[in-house]
């Protein structure tokens, strides 16, 4: 969240950045719709506790701040809304490319389901050499597109954006 980059407005300026985080939470926490106080906890716990061996030990991490019963009971009858849970992840300030834009990757990817006839709302696919009984290019399946906004540098990280979410996507 509080990278050094003044394409987001946070270079070197420490407070922008813990508005920026203390924004975010908020939004974060707004989207725990039951049981929130644990399943934000919980968000702490796993950013905190580094690799997660299981779900009971975190509950012994510090920013948990409850006994274990709190974490089941999170976990089991929480419940997170994720459209509102979408929309923040998507209102977050992305990192520009040195020409001031940001660059996007588009992929269609396809479930086939040449065997599934009980589920009409298929479409033809599109792949090569694939599919039982088709000349290889259309298969019966579902494809999925994605955009993915991509940072700058090598990293495996991307932000899918959010149809109907505020920000750079509308």
């Amino acid at each position: 969240m509080a990278w050094n980059d003044p394409a987001v407005g946070v270079c070197g300026d420490r407070d922008v950045a813990r508005r920026l985080l203390a924004g975010f939470r908020d939004r974060l926490y707004g989207c725990l719709a039951r049981r929130a106080d644990a399943l934000f906890g919980l968000a702490d716990a796993v950013l905190c506790a580094g690799r997660v061996s299981d779900l009971a030990r975190l509950s012994l991490v510090p920013e948990f701040g409850r006994g274990h019963g709190a974490l089941h009971d999170g976990v089991n009858a929480g419940r997170i809304e994720i459209g509102r849970l979408r929309r923040a992840l998507a209102g977050q300030p992305l990192r520009l490319w040195r020409d001031g834009r940001i660059r996007l990757a588009a992929d269609v990817s396809s479930w086939l389901r040449p065997e599934a006839e009980t589920s009409p709302e298929r479409a033809f696919c599109h792949v090569a050499g694939k599919g039982k009984g088709n000349d290889g290019t259309r298969v019966p399946g579902w494809p999925y597109s994605f955009v993915a906004a991509l940072g700058p540098g090598a990293s495996s990280w991307t932000v899918l954006p959010v149809r109907g979410a505020a920000g750079p996507w509308r």
